[in-house]
């Protein structure tokens, strides 16, 4: 069975594991003063065009998403998010375990603008709601779909003259920023949002995350935040040669054009047969809408998730590409797609 389940069923890139065995001797300062995590921020900093972004390393993104809306809000402060987010439907809770309450807008393409945000800002009587103050968004997001730079700018500037804050959950951004539509760059992230994180351990790495602070409101003794949440790494070297190794010769963009690639030769295959689509995506997700008949004969050959029920007789899958894909992979599953589809 191969799995198109997600992108993070295999280990990592050879080069990270060489980079980590080549310096697997070397004594190095802990909690992530070590060289490598200096070099690696110092990189992330360059192409953000931003020396004074505040860059931590965390081993994941849910404890990235935690540990920022938890240092960044008040007890009685709430976060909008679209109801496909993250937050919303896969963090058991995190965030409302922090105590904050995560208010949602329903959208059809997984997106957040700001016609979605308003009716969620107009609070009556003041003081006994929660009043909300950051705006969770993914790129791309849960269902494959990516900002532009426009949707982006119109959110970051409705945020700011409402006094709120934008975070992006950027899991696959690289995937984003790779995407043959996509007209955002890396440096245009840092500028529109408060704070982000970009993706490492569903981009090559074995682990780990950076989570970027551009804000400098935000700033200030976070490494207290993540000291009090098991978030600081006595052996943050780790997460550090990683992202060294990723952000260095343009590895982690590299690996996420092979995801999309692929995804996209699938979802060719899926569009040629006649199929359509829960969402239109140009990442290394797709959702193509299958009859359930289709869907029970591919199943013993590949792992997937059945995403979204549509009718009785049919039901969006999410297929998911990954940096280590194998184009046989791909291949074998068009054609298995091809053999148990009716003549169309």
């Amino acid at each position: 069975m191969y799995l198109f389940t997600n992108d993070y069923s295999e280990g990592c890139h050879p080069a990270i594991l060489a980079a980590l065995t080549q310096s697997n001797r070397s004594q190095q300062p802990g909690y992530g003063a070590d060289t490598f995590t200096a070099q690696a921020i110092a990189l992330l900093q360059a192409q953000l065009a931003d020396p004074t972004a505040d860059i931590h390393l965390v081993a994941g993104g849910t404890s990235a998403n935690l540990l920022a809306m938890a240092a960044f809000l008040k007890p009685f402060e709430s976060v909008l998010a679209a109801q496909t987010g993250h937050i919303c439907v896969h963090e058991a809770g995190a965030i409302e375990a922090t105590g904050h309450k995560i208010e949602v807008a329903a959208t059809a393409d997984g997106k957040l603008r700001p016609a979605d945000l308003a009716p969620l800002l107009a609070k009556s009587p003041p003081f006994h709601t929660v009043r909300p103050r950051l705006v969770y968004v993914s790129n791309p997001t849960e269902i494959g779909t990516i900002y532009s730079r426009q949707e982006l700018t119109d959110l970051s500037a409705y945020c700011q003259a409402n006094g709120l804050l934008l975070y992006l959950d950027g899991a696959r951004l690289p995937m984003a920023l790779t995407a043959a539509t996509n007209d955002l760059t890396l440096a245009d992230i840092g500028r529109l949002t408060d704070a982000f994180y970009l993706g490492g351990t569903k981009c090559g790495a074995l682990l780990g995350e950076a989570l970027v602070i551009t804000n400098p409101a935000l700033q200030p003794d976070f490494k207290y935040h993540l000291k009090q949440r098991g978030a600081l790494l006595s052996k943050g070297r780790v997460l550090g040669i990683q992202f060294l190794t990723l952000l260095q010769d343009d590895l982690l963009l590299t690996l996420a054009r092979h995801a999309n690639a692929l995804a996209q030769r699938l979802a060719q295959a899926v569009q040629d047969l006649g199929y359509s689509f829960l969402t239109v995506s140009h990442t290394n997700q797709i959702f193509p809408v299958l009859p359930y008949r289709v869907i029970e004969q591919l199943a013993p050959d590949f792992g997937f998730y059945v995403w979204k029920p549509i009718d009785a007789e049919q039901a969006a899958i999410r297929l998911i590409t990954s940096w280590a894909t194998p184009p046989e992979a791909v291949d074998d599953f068009i054609a298995a797609l091809r053999a148990h589809s009716p003549a169309r």
